[in-house]
């Protein structure tokens, strides 16, 4: 007697090692395996709708109530692609933002893929609802996912399955991600990677799964580069350990891997060729992200404590040990460590050789990257201890110098949730010949209990969200036509960035609005993207500020006018000159990301160094002559 075990990397999937059955009880098998398959869809989509619900009550009018500048940047994304699918621009590079230098989206994170196919959205129904779609289905169908993956070819039966697939979808750090992150809430797109490596080293088809393969990476590039990286590097950790300890069967896999990996390279190349050109030799690229990884170091304690938005967390169970609410990468809680180090002892002592080294490599993989997330220092309970980490030898390194140490732990979550899914197994499974369960230490009670214990903490509340002003209807009407010429500059007050994203917004706006080919939008000052301009030739946010920025930015967040004086009004005409602005726009609502901002100091501040402004439709306006 045995445990269900994961198949070994040359072993058939299930779907290729079952012969068809004829029989009435295998006919059956197979539409209750559907009826199962379909309910945890079901489960998935209705998880994901209770997740992202506080958005879905007025998509128009809400917004993440952390990350609202994260969000107006990835509804500007949307737009932007719908808009260069439409009129023929380049979707990697555009100047329609931080004039006159323009802005490599190959560097950020540009979802083209997610752009391209939901244009129709977008134009009909605006970037914010095609965001909000995106986000909900990201969560669903990662969490469908691994379950596919965990199932048809990791060697889970459903019901273990469905435990690890629902929770790395809706894991800790897939909720705290979905506070607007639509690059690393799609994660549906790892599973299927996986699965095609799976097939390529399984059956004799290198050429074509390895191109498929290529097809997958370019869109995972697409929509999340980063996290491509770190499954790249997952899937280097995992072969190592495998390979070190199979040298025979690995040797006999190379010719067909390596066979694979260049027809992927080829299919991967071609389409990545412009994107790979624009990231690393194009303008306005950089080098490293600029943000300390000491900052953004996963705490060694939040291993073992419980996230924010979570039934612990709503019972006050959580603990502030996240760099910010979008960066709870880890917070599994102490149970669900206790029942993954169980787990891992007990299959490894009832596996067979083979499965004893997947289980070793997929613990050897999670560790790593656990530790590595840890940073070049030490913290423990929100402080710097000082104590060296072995991420210090690569944090500098080119490419990994784009990454934020914290988020490596990101692949600490599906290893746990694999983990799961095969003690789940182990404990339900039936020997084929006796048809008993298979024996495991102590009650089944308590094994329920303790899944339970682990897992029931875990289950997401709702994100929070925060009510935001519409664009305003000069924007939406295209009223802005009568003021701007063609290539002009439309400056809104205050100008954009990541923590005041309306200008961006109502760029958006104008952007999905612009269907027909030939539609011409304003272009803006700054805006929130990154860019170059940071410490030693790394990234920043946004360009380096311009003096009316930083006096428009200050008066914003403090509500304070400073004396004005000819100097100010020299600087902001030599601005607005150097982003050949035609209008300066005011909404009546100025919306701040992460402080409450003070509209009339700015109107007040804006009228002594341009005059009385116009009133035109909803917005004051100063035309710049």
């Amino acid at each position: 007697m045995s445990i269900a075990s994961p198949a070994s990397p040359q072993s058939p999937p299930a779907d290729l090692a079952e012969a068809p059955g004829h029989d009435g009880a295998e006919a059956a098998a197979r539409t209750r395996g559907r009826r199962i398959d379909l309910l945890v869809a079901a489960v998935s989509l209705l998880g994901a709708v209770w997740v992202t619900g506080a958005l879905w009550s007025d998509p128009l009018h809400r917004a993440s109530g952390v990350n609202s500048g994260d969000q107006a940047f990835f509804e500007w994304l949307l737009s932007y692609g719908a808009y260069a699918l439409t009129n023929g621009a380049d979707p990697l590079f555009t100047h329609l933002l931080n004039v006159p230098d323009g802005v490599n989206l190959a560097v950020n994170t540009s979802v083209s893929v997610y752009a391209f196919l939901f244009a129709p959205l977008t134009i009909l129904a605006g970037p914010a609802i095609t965001f909000l779609v995106i986000l909900t289905l990201n969560l669903a169908a990662t969490a469908y996912a691994w379950y596919w993956l965990f199932q048809r070819h990791l060697g889970a039966n459903r019901l273990g399955a469905a435990l690890g697939g629902l929770f790395c979808g809706f894991a800790p750090a897939m909720i705290s991600h979905a506070n607007a992150h639509l690059n690393w809430t799609a994660q549906w797109v790892v599973p299927l990677i996986i699965a095609r490596c799976l097939l390529l080293v399984r059956r004799d088809k290198p050429v074509r799964d390895g191109a498929l393969l290529g097809l997958l990476i370019a869109v995972c590039f697409s929509l999340a580069g980063e996290a491509l990286f770190f499954t790249a590097l997952a899937l280097g950790v995992f072969t190592l350990v495998w390979a070190l300890a199979r040298r025979a069967e690995a040797a006999a896999l190379l010719r067909k891997v390596l066979a694979g990996l260049g027809s992927g390279a080829v299919v991967a190349g071609v389409l990545l060729a412009y994107p790979l050109y624009l990231h690393f030799a194009g303008p306005q690229r950089y080098h490293g992200t600029g943000f300390d990884p000491k900052v953004h170091n996963e705490d060694l304690a939040a291993f073992a404590a419980w996230p924010e938005r979570s039934l612990a967390g709503a019972l006050g169970l959580n603990t502030d040990l996240a760099a910010n609410p979008t960066e709870e990468n880890s917070f599994f809680g102490a149970p669900l460590l206790l029942l993954v180090i169980v787990g891992i002892v007990l299959l490894w002592r009832r596996a067979a050789r083979p499965q004893r080294v997947n289980l070793a490599a997929v613990a050897v993989t999670a560790g790593v990257f656990a530790l590595l997330s840890l940073g070049p220092e030490l913290r423990w309970l929100g402080r710097l201890t000082g104590v060296w980490m072995p991420e210090a030898l690569i944090g500098g390194l080119p490419v990994f110098n784009a990454a934020l140490p914290s988020r490596l732990a990101l692949i600490v979550a599906p290893a746990f949730g694999l983990v799961v899914a095969w003690l789940a197994t182990a404990l339900t499974s039936r020997d084929a010949e006796s048809g008993v369960g298979v024996r495991v230490p102590g009650p089944r009670a308590a094994w329920a209990a303790a899944f339970a214990l682990a897992l029931l903490p875990l289950i997401p509340t709702p994100l929070l969200a925060r009510d935001r002003a519409p664009v305003p209807e000069f924007f939406t009407t295209g009223q802005w036509r009568e003021y701007v010429a063609d290539g002009g500059t439309v400056v809104p007050v205050p100008i954009t960035n990541d923590l005041l994203p309306d200008g961006q917004r109502w760029q958006a706006a104008a952007l999905a609005d612009a269907a027909g080919p030939g539609d011409s939008v304003f272009r803006l000052p700054a805006g929130f993207f990154l860019g170059p301009g940071g410490p030693n030739g790394t990234g920043r946010i946004g360009p380096i500020p311009r003096p009316t920025q930083t006096l428009l930015e200050t008066i914003a967040k403090t509500g304070v006018v400073p004396p004005l004086t000819d100097a100010d009004r020299t600087a902001l005409r030599d601005d607005l000159r150097y982003w050949n602005a035609s209008i300066v726009v005011l909404a009546d609502d100025v919306h701040g990301a992460h402080w409450p901002t003070y509209q009339p100091a700015l109107k007040s501040a804006m009228t002594q160094l341009l005059g009385d402004p116009r009133r035109v439709s909803d917005v004051w306006l100063w035309q710049v002559h």
